[in-house]
């Protein structure tokens, strides 16, 4: 491999991405969810479920609500080998992410049920993400349906064009990408109006104008449609 073809090669490096309160932007189509996390400690159950599509802005809401509270995060597939007994020793709240996945494993739905009986105990919250609302997971405890049905649940809705706007531009600036407003406007009334493929969309450009060693522009956009098209 020559040195010119090595300089082609697109390197993957970590971006950070923004997840304080300052950098969540508020819309029609979230509002309802910021409400929810605002309205906290005065929940009417043990917990919040928070649901809508990937990377429609779930994972960043925890984040806001962690800064406020000092939850705990427990990575769902760790549940079922949580200390309960110390679960809840400092720390009056706690972040499951993605729970809906897990919905149907015997093992975590108990576990799942312990600590939602616990937090009842210890006037504690969770926070529960999930890609659906609970109404129609899978349930193998009835309690434990039973006991979520009956919690709070809120949507994230797809969003219209002022908030994919913001996302783009935000999306971008995540990965230090300047993005000017003709690429915005270039890409607005051509993409899928979701989370996850504006999310795609962003990766791939970058990874594009990488390659290329260009400006995200929109030759690089409309690359960037087209190589999603060919896998979709």
């Amino acid at each position: 491999m020559s040195v010119s073809e090595i300089k082609q090669i697109p390197m993957d490096f970590s971006h950070r991405v923004a997840y304080g309160r300052e950098d969540f932007l508020i819309a029609p189509s979230n509002q309802e969810a910021v409400q929810w996390i605002d309205m906290w400690p005065k929940w009417p159950a043990p917990a919040l479920i928070i649901y809508g599509d990937e990377a429609s802005g779930k994972t960043h809401l925890s984040y806001v609500w962690q800064d406020r509270t000092g939850a705990q995060r427990i990575p769902a597939n760790d549940l079922k080998d949580a200390d309960f007994g110390r679960i809840f020793e400092c720390d009056k709240c706690v972040i499951i992410e993605d729970v809906c996945s897990y919905i149907g494993d015997r093992e975590f739905e108990t576990a799942l049920f312990h600590l939602y009986n616990m937090a009842k105990e210890e006037q504690a919250h969770i926070l529960l993400t999930a890609s659906s609302v609970q109404s129609g997971w899978n349930f193998v405890i009835p309690d434990l349906r039973s006991r979520l049905c009956a919690a709070p649940s809120v949507a994230i809705h797809e969003p219209d064009d002022v908030l994919l706007q913001s996302i783009l531009v935000k999306l971008f600036s995540d990965r230090q990408l300047d993005i000017s407003i003709e690429v915005i406007n270039y890409i607005l009334p051509r993409t899928e109006r979701s989370f996850r493929f504006i999310k795609r969309l962003v990766e791939r450009a970058d990874k594009i104008a990488l390659s290329e060693k260009k400006a995200v522009t929109i030759p690089v956009i409309r690359k960037a449609f087209e190589s999603l098209a060919l896998e979709d």
